[in-house]
């Protein structure tokens, strides 16, 4: 079966604040809709203070224990991923003390975090969760990383959970911030997890966050509009995923772990370039997790200018977007 869902960010960004509970209303509507998937990006220093990476506050981890029974008593699968590792995350990486790709202590703790996670949850089935071991690693050569450092950490990793829980589902995000596809790790037994957002000029137009976002000077139009020397549209979308596709014939499972687009784009160009994105899924035959359920990516409280809002078990949802989510799926 082919896993559809969401991003919820209940523990994504540590803040001094206690992580959130599961949201049981939205997996609700989810399971009402037909979705079946539910992504957890976390951040470790929840249960990690001043770097101790192996005295982990485990009390933190019964709220992890939450959303996996809230998923579960709604028959969502839900995927558990580290946002923010020991040594790395996308955001603000220089919060670390420690270099995932460079220093051995951050290497180890996140091996050995993940094995007690396999340990912990051992007795879960395979249809229930699976592992995301780390968001979106950067492109090669940054930080020290290269392709062979990342693929000895995976390899060693996915051989540490599965010696606990050999029938645990791993997935691997793309290089590049989840775009570059791995070939060289087409061999290992792991779901290869890529991103939907290209042309960055759509998807994040106007993002503060987004370190180019100063050369995107005028309002994206798709299809059509130039991003990184190129015109996209639904063929040049093709040929970017070309490379998964090739990981795809080598017999490896593809999922979408993120796409969307932010609030910022306007509707009838945010529209046009996920409708042509979904398509290509469905006929990859591939999943996907729209980041995110609810706020500017999502298809709750995104407040883009334009959109058609209906109230759906008492939300106010973008009813295109979830039309085009829904419309787009492989049935079981």
């Amino acid at each position: 079966m082919t896993d559809y869902g969401f991003n919820f960010l209940w523990m994504f960004s540590y803040n001094g604040q206690p992580a959130q509970a599961p949201d049981e209303r939205a997996l609700d509507f989810l399971a009402e809709f037909g979705f079946n998937f539910v992504r957890v990006p976390t951040d470790y220093r929840f249960w990690t203070h001043t770097f101790d990476y192996f005295h982990p506050d485990e009390t933190v981890w019964a709220q992890i224990d939450a959303y996996l029974d809230a998923c579960q008593a709604r028959g969502l699968h839900m995927c558990l991923n580290f946002h923010r590792a020991p040594g790395y995350c996308i955001n603000a990486n220089h919060l670390e003390r420690h270099n995932l790709w460079q220093d051995a202590v951050a290497q180890d703790a996140f091996v050995w975090l993940w094995e007690q996670f396999a340990r912990r949850y051992a007795h879960v089935p395979a249809t229930a969760l699976s592992f995301d071991l780390l968001n979106e690693p950067p492109t090669p050569g940054q930080y020290g990383m290269t392709r062979d450092i990342h693929a000895a950490l995976v390899r060693r990793t996915a051989a540490a959970i599965r010696a606990i829980s050999p029938q645990r589902p791993i997935q691997i995000d793309g290089l590049g911030g989840g775009h570059l596809a791995m070939p060289e790790l087409a061999d290992l037994d792991v779901i290869h997890s890529g991103r939907g957002y290209q042309p960055m000029a759509v998807s994040h137009y106007k993002a503060g966050w987004w370190p180019d976002v100063h050369l995107v000077t005028e309002p994206p139009v798709y299809p059509g509009v130039v991003w990184d020397g190129v015109v996209w549209n639904r063929e040049t979308l093709r040929r970017f995923y070309q490379p998964w596709r090739a990981v795809q014939a080598a017999g490896r499972t593809i999922h979408i772990g993120e796409f969307g687009c932010y609030n910022q784009t306007s509707n009838d160009t945010a529209l046009a370039w996920l409708a042509d994105l979904l398509s290509l899924y469905r006929e990859f035959g591939w999943g996907y997790s729209l980041w995110n359920f609810a706020g500017p990516f999502g298809i709750i409280g995104h407040g883009r200018p334009g959109a058609r809002f209906e109230t759906l078990h008492g939300y106010q949802v973008d009813r295109d977007l979830l039309d085009l989510l829904l419309e787009n799926r492989i049935p079981s």
